[in-house]
């Protein structure tokens, strides 16, 4: 190899010899530059005001769902971007039973004792609702005619609340759940999971429909001991959330 040439190739060894050394460098610039964004983020968020949750005695707001005029309060309301005005395709809700009034967000609940009844528990001190656009699907009381009696595995029995209970068969869309009505009115009517194994409560769903729009609510299935209380509770709730 001439001189010349090896000059030449002594250079280009050089040069290829500085790009990797930059890259290497380049490298760790770029974790630490990385590193240090996460750290400012994160004591951004941490340092971020957090908005607080709606008072209790906030005035309800107006909603319509699916044409049907609502007064909803802003404390009962459980998805924040539910929390205003106007035309909603859904609504959920909580209230604490038997109070019927939105839990306090900024009040901290007193804990069950270690030996209380799982009924006492804070999941079932809290009876939650959803208002939905009903659709083109069938009434609660059409269902109950047309639609139940194809699933059902016996005829209905009474229990000792003085109501019917009307098994669904199993392997059908309703399998492990019970209907549930008063047999003198048939004003009253749920469907219900039964309690399982344990302390596996059953819920029970009770469904409305005015106008268009879909009423439904959940609560534990024990409370049918007592359920023409709970019947007219029921009438109550949704008497006062309906705008008058």
């Amino acid at each position: 190899m001439t001189t010349p040439q090896f000059a030449q190739a002594r250079g280009q060894y050089l040069r290829q010899l500085r790009r990797r050394d930059g890259r290497s460098l380049l490298l760790p610039l770029v974790v630490l530059a990385a590193l240090a964004f996460g750290a400012f983020g994160y004591i951004g968020y941490l340092l971020w005001p957090v908005r607080p949750g709606p008072l209790v005695d906030a005035p309800p707001l107006p909603i319509t769902v699916a044409g049907v005029a609502f007064n909803l309060p802003p404390a009962a309301i459980r998805v924040p971007a539910q929390r205003r005005p106007g035309a909603h395709a859904r609504v959920d809700l909580v209230f604490l039973w038997p109070l019927l009034q939105p839990p306090n967000a900024a009040a901290k609940e007193p804990a069950p004792p270690p030996d209380a009844e799982l009924e006492t528990s804070r999941p079932f001190t809290r009876m939650f609702m959803s208002i939905a656009a009903a659709g083109d699907t069938l009434a609660p009381a059409d269902r109950a005619l047309s639609i139940y009696p194809r699933y059902t595995a016996a005829q209905p029995h009474p229990d000792a609340n003085g109501l019917a209970v009307l098994t669904f068969g199993d392997g059908t869309p309703y399998d492990g759940e019970d209907l549930i009505y008063d047999v003198e009115a048939s004003t009253f009517l749920v469907r219900c999971t039964r309690n399982g194994a344990g302390h596996l409560p059953g819920t029970c769903l009770y469904e409305r429909r005015i106008g268009g729009a879909e009423i439904l609510v959940r609560f534990p299935r024990d409370w049918l001991n007592d359920w023409r209380m709970v019947a007219g509770t029921l009438d109550r709730l949704i008497a006062s959330v309906l705008a008058r």
